[in-house]
């Protein structure tokens, strides 16, 4: 059965202020969830031209909530349970608790692999599908409290937020609507008691919760019926308990990109028409048996001027981008040789925070309780090589002309919240870069400073050969960062033409490199 929007959801869209349903909108508000700031939403009024809700769209900016996390960049899953124990991506909520007892379990391992491979905050699965529970829930006897694991009286949720907090790292949970142990499934009155029980115990017993993520995974209860989410009342938990949190991919924050290959849109847009948040169309994508797994769910036009020109209203809405370092999601001895190598993560890299997006990398811990060596190993060099990549910029040096050109420094001073724009009304710029002597580089990184908005909608980077200007590569949509790679090629004077911006274009960082080689080879 699919979700389709509240239609509390569904009135927001027509009347901007309206509080209803438990889902208010703008200002703090006693008891309700707050989905929405005064800046990530807009009304686009009845009869608007196209123009004016090109201008609407360029004014919507991220939640501060949205713009942390998007300045993550990367994240890590920690997928981790009774199906490590049982060798299956999933369970069905049967398995005995005695199955789960790491000998070795270290969550500060854990933590301290994914920062030395550049993750800024880890989400644990706190309880997937089977019900089984890493924390010793009150509610449920499915839990690490009548497992063998140090005698019943260990709780890995606790670990994992304290080892995030003693190394720096943000901490979230995944909390699965999907339970096949609890008895209550299908009736959706108990269950959504029984959930909400749960996501307070989260919420409220570990400290800072920096997201939240739920799936849209949803099979038939005991009885055969269909549950019923009470997601409304999830969120308005959520705002109160952890306001700071960002609440994915059946959430109103942060949305899933529609696959799980690691790759993003070409054109990645994150202001989208209010219906890209239906609950439904997530939930059809998500998995509803052992056998399904999510089909390549992406449609190439989410924001584009055709796509919000008769929208009622528009809000911000990013893309993350999950991938499992391994072919599956729980660890399986079978697929040790299978890691993937620092250079495929380096191209998925480019491929999700290059295209507006924030990376999600799962790396499961093995029955030992400690993420396995090729998995630390392949981590460890990718962040190697991202740094090696990233470390000069090309354009350092280079003398700037073109408009505003003497804004132009604050393209290469490392800080994000200063930032190059046009002067007026102008759309369109075209900024030229003298090195001071030839370069090869073979990658551009360009960023939009998306407090203000995202605006750009095509570019192109040029070089000089002899007097004539020759395409080095083209592209759409920036957003928070756009990282585009290509043959080396060697240049002494390169320029940027912004050829169509929604509003006047900005940019916080442009920068040419030459890739570092990977086990000898260029990604």
């Amino acid at each position: 059965m699919k979700r389709h929007l509240p239609n509390c959801l569904r009135q927001l869209a027509q009347k901007p202020l309206l509080l209803g349903c438990g889902l208010g909108l703008l200002g703090p508000h006693a008891g309700l969830a707050q989905l929405y700031s005064a800046t990530n939403y807009v009304q686009i009024p009845a009869g608007s031209s196209a123009a004016a809700a090109v201008r609407r769209a360029a004014t919507v900016t991220p939640s501060a909530r949205q713009l942390r996390w998007q300045q993550l960049e990367l994240t890590g899953f920690i997928h981790f349970g009774i199906n490590t124990f049982t060798n299956k991506e999933w369970g069905d909520g049967t398995e005995s608790p005695a199955l789960f007892n790491p000998t070795a379990l270290d969550a500060s391992q854990w933590v301290r692999a994914c920062k030395a491979g550049g993750i800024k905050q880890v989400i644990l699965t706190a309880k997937h599908h089977d019900g089984f529970c890493l924390w010793p829930s009150a509610y449920t006897a499915h839990s690490v409290k009548n497992s063998p694991w140090k005698n019943g009286r260990g709780d890995v949720v606790r670990e994992v937020a304290a080892a995030c907090r003693a190394q720096g790292l943000g901490f979230g949970v995944y909390l699965s609507p999907w339970d096949r142990n609890s008895p209550f499934f299908g009736d959706s009155a108990k269950y959504n008691d029984y959930f909400v029980n749960q996501l307070t115990e989260l919420l409220s017993n570990y400290g800072r919760v920096d997201e939240v993520w739920f799936d849209g995974a949803n099979g038939e209860g005991p009885t055969g019926k269909k549950q019923v989410y009470d997601f409304n009342r999830w969120y308005a938990l959520i705002r109160r308990l952890q306001p700071a949190a960002t609440i994915a991919v059946m959430g109103p924050d942060v949305r899933w990109v529609g696959t799980e290959s690691g790759q993003g849109r070409e054109t990645e847009w994150s202001v989208v028409p209010l219906d890209s948040q239906q609950q439904d169309k997530v939930a059809a994508a998500s998995q509803k048996e052992v056998s399904f797994a999510p089909k390549n769910m992406m449609d190439n036009d989410l924001g584009s001027r055709a796509k919000i020109r008769t929208a009622p209203a528009l809000v911000w809405y990013p893309a993350e981008v999950d991938v499992s370092i391994r072919p599956g999601w729980f660890y399986h001895p079978a697929e040790d040789a299978q890691v993937k190598t620092p250079a495929q993560l380096v191209d998925i890299y480019h491929s999700s925070v290059g295209r507006n997006g924030v990376l999600l990398l799962n790396i499961p811990p093995n029955q030992q309780g400690l993420l396995s060596p090729p998995d630390v190993a392949s981590l460890t060099g990718f962040r190697q090589a991202l740094a090696k990549t990233y470390a000069t910029n090309l354009l350092a040096a280079a003398q700037v002309s073109g408009p505003n050109a003497q804004q132009a420094k604050t393209l290469l001073d490392a800080n994000y919240a200063t930032y190059w724009t046009t002067t007026g009304r102008d759309t369109t710029a075209t900024l030229t870069f003298a090195l001071p002597a030839p370069q090869t580089f073979d990658t551009v990184l360009l960023q939009e400073n998306i407090a203000v908005g995202q605006r750009i909608e095509r570019f192109v980077l040029e070089y000089q050969r002899g007097v004539q200007w020759l395409p080095v590569v083209s592209g759409t949509t920036v957003g928070y960062k756009r990282i585009l790679t290509f043959a080396p090629l060697r240049a002494q004077r390169v320029r940027l033409r912004i050829t169509s911006s929604r509003l006047n274009p900005t940019l916080s960082a442009l920068g040419l490199y030459k890739q570092a080689l990977v086990g000898g080879k260029r990604p």
